[in-house]
């Protein structure tokens, strides 16, 4: 699903414009990547949680060359399945 998908759908099933459905989605992601920028944790019960986790750096290699390269520490978003929708995917529980 796209992001103009579940906008459409947004709009569909709450009988909304689309402008009123866009605006709805595109607040909804601001605010998830606003907390995560700040590394706060964010939770959505059902379907998971996101969080930031940090990587420390180390020495890999370009694997063009050959050569050694530093690779310098960073963070990145992660997304860890709740078991509803876990369960719900494998066909565990069915929707009502």
């Amino acid at each position: 699903m796209t992001k103009s998908q579940l906008i459409e759908a947004l709009a569909k099933a709450e009988g909304i414009t689309l402008k009123a459905a866009e605006t709805a989605v595109n607040v909804t992601f601001q605010s998830m990547e606003q907390a995560l920028i700040r590394s706060d944790r964010l939770e959505i019960r059902g379907f998971g949680s996101f969080k930031v986790k940090n990587y420390e750096g180390y020495k890999g290699r370009n694997p063009k060359t050959g050569e050694l390269i530093e690779v310098e520490s960073k963070k990145l978003p992660f997304f860890k399945v709740g078991k509803e929708l876990k369960e719900r995917v494998n066909g565990g529980i069915s929707e009502e």
